[in-house]
């Protein structure tokens, strides 16, 4: 495997996030950040981000067109409206959406419901960017799993860009996780404890709520200080 060239993003976390009203059409208020963009990204991924919603609050059912899309509960429990109807979610649920379905959030809980957004391109969306031909395709189902039941989920079937797979980790002080793949970034979300994150010249101390990024071609090592849970999503490339 190749090593990193350049330095490899920063770990970023929650705090400053933006607050947004009327997410979604909804009324109230959305806390929302963008750990990482288009700019730092190898995939055709639209962006890795985080949102919030304080208890009765609502991200507001709207239809995805151009894009596939995963919703990941971090903390705290609500609804999730796919197409229409609602499912209860909590900590470690996972909900994916595709183009043709509609989604929305609910907060129905005592406490903030944090969730894990990673959007990503559809090749008929980006086939449409580039000028090139593209077809219409009838619509994958959207579908809800329970990653704190089955911790490892392959998207295949359900997605076909980028995004490949999401997984659930707990580890134990010390149990040392290596990180990369030649063809494939790998979004980190920290959801619990402290570790250390090491990549070759460069190591850093992270807490949760953390999220990370280890680039396409890069190595990284992950040592918990502390019992941690870890969320991983893989985002694959294409090599010029």
């Amino acid at each position: 495997m190749n090593t990193l060239t350049s330095a490899p993003p920063r770990p970023r976390t929650p705090a400053g996030h933006a607050t947004v009203l009327g997410v979604h059409g909804a009324e109230g208020q959305t806390g929302w950040k963008a750990f990482y963009t288009r700019r730092e990204l190898a995939s055709p991924t639209e962006a890795v981000e985080w949102a919030t919603l304080p208890p009765g609050a609502v991200s507001g059912e709207h239809r995805h067109t151009r894009t596939e899309e995963i919703y990941l509960i971090l903390d705290g429990n609500g609804e999730f409206f796919l197409n229409g109807a609602p499912h209860p979610v909590r900590r470690g649920t996972l909900a994916l959406t595709t183009p043709g379905n509609t989604h929305g959030l609910r907060n129905t809980g005592n406490t903030a419901l944090n969730w894990w957004v990673i959007e990503t391109l559809t090749p008929r969306t980006q086939n449409a960017l580039n000028g090139t031909d593209h077809t219409e395709t009838a619509p994958m189902p959207a579908q809800i799993f329970d990653l704190n039941t089955a911790p490892r989920f392959d998207t295949q079937g359900i997605f076909d860009g980028p995004l490949t797979a999401v997984e659930r980790r707990t580890l134990t002080t010390g149990q040392v996780l290596t990180l990369g793949e030649e063809t494939t970034e790998i979004a980190g979300f920290l959801n619990q404890g402290t570790a250390e994150l090491a990549f070759p010249g460069s190591t850093a101390h992270i807490e949760a709520p953390t999220a990370f990024l280890v680039p396409a071609g890069a190595t990284a090592t992950f040592t918990p200080e502390t019992g941690v849970e870890l969320f991983t999503v893989e985002l694959r490339i294409t090599r010029p």
